[in-house]
């Protein structure tokens, strides 16, 4: 009953094959490889248009890139206040970027558009002397397991273009999201208005592989610097390629966040019957979280679960007793009928 995060799975079966199939032999280093270029044609062909991949190690990288991409001097970036790129990344998009972030509320992770407009308002492009927007970023799944449908993500796009700001997207779940949404990767960013995105292979069966995708030319124009000047550009970066390689062959991208949104979606109607747990808000990807008390989380805990606590946001705040614990339960291409079945009998 390992529900602790889809980072805890391992590799997926072909993908860990095809990191094996490529090992061998000898590959021109430094992204410049056929597989390189081989996997960069296949983001293009899933994207449906012409574009920029830089290959990375880690999503928190990824994120720093993105924001390096779009630095001003003085410039502020802005994101939900629950974020990951603001609420767990040790300020690494900031030191990367030289940009500091701003965060915007919503519920249920989802960045009001109205409250977006008003702090980049803030900072008047005449007044030197509180810095200038340069970003905004919205996360895809969000850290609540909700999703922006196309519809969510084109305020904030429109509010984007009015200031002249890239839009970014941190897609760290992004195969969740698209499932879950039963969307087109081209419907869900650049004909959304998205500019660049982080795309995540880790959380969904890769072993280490994530990418900076940039769709709006000029947006790349230095990012291959950053990268270099981050420590990020990978000698042999074929391994990553490998894994986007197996990732996409035969849609196992799609598959596999399937697969972990079905998964949640059985832990949610567990949940949703159980007489001591609650759920917080309905899922829309493979994150599930639920409320219970303090005392019965511990006891779950105690008698095998492995899930961690999670914090409230400040605008759920009102939903949660003084006794009682938010819980997130996340699933992966690894969860199984076993593990459902555990917790069934466990919460029962």
């Amino acid at each position: 009953m390992n529900f602790a995060s889809d980072n805890w799975a391992g590799a997926h079966r072909a993908i860990s094959e095809n990191l094996e199939r490529r090992a061998s032999g000898y590959e021109t280093a430094y992204g410049a490889g056929e597989i390189d270029k081989l996997v960069e044609k296949r983001f293009c062909e899933i994207f449906e248009r012409d574009l920029k991949v830089f290959f990375v190690a880690t999503g928190t990288i990824a994120n720093s890139l993105a924001m390096a991409a779009a630095g001003k001097p003085g410039g502020v970036a802005f994101c939900h206040t629950g974020a990951h790129m603001i609420a767990d990344e040790c300020g690494a998009p900031e030191l990367q970027s030289g940009l500091r972030l701003h965060g915007i509320a919503g519920p249920h992770a989802i960045m009001d558009a109205g409250a977006l407009q008003s702090a980049i308002e803030a900072y008047p492009p005449d007044f030197v002397h509180g810095g200038q927007a340069a970003a905004v970023s919205v996360t895809q799944a969000t850290e609540l397991g909700t999703v922006y449908d196309t519809d969510a993500i084109a305020p904030v796009a429109e509010v984007c273009r009015k200031f002249g700001l890239p839009l970014h997207m941190d897609g760290a779940r992004f195969a969740n999201a698209l499932v879950g949404l039963d969307s087109s990767p081209a419907d869900m960013t650049w004909k959304s208005g998205v500019d660049m995105m982080s795309f995540g292979g880790t959380k969904n069966g890769c072993w280490c592989a994530e990418a900076v995708v940039i769709f709006e030319p000029k947006l790349a124009a230095q990012m291959a610097y950053y990268r270099k000047r981050a420590g990020h550009l990978l000698s042999k970066s074929r391994f990553v390629a490998a894994q986007f390689e197996a990732y996409f062959t035969d849609d196992l991208w799609l598959q596999t966040a399937r697969h972990a949104n079905r998964y949640a979606a059985k832990l949610a109607a567990l949940i949703d019957n159980a007489p001591d747990l609650r759920l917080a808000w309905q899922p829309r990807a493979n994150e599930v979280f639920a409320i219970t008390k303090t005392t019965r989380f511990t006891a779950l805990k105690k008698a095998g679960l492995v899930c961690g606590a999670w914090r409230m946001p400040s605008e759920h705040q009102n939903e949660i007793g003084d006794d009682e614990t938010l819980m997130r339960l996340v699933t992966s291409f690894a969860t199984g009928d076993r593990d459902i079945g555990d917790f069934a009998r466990l919460i029962s």
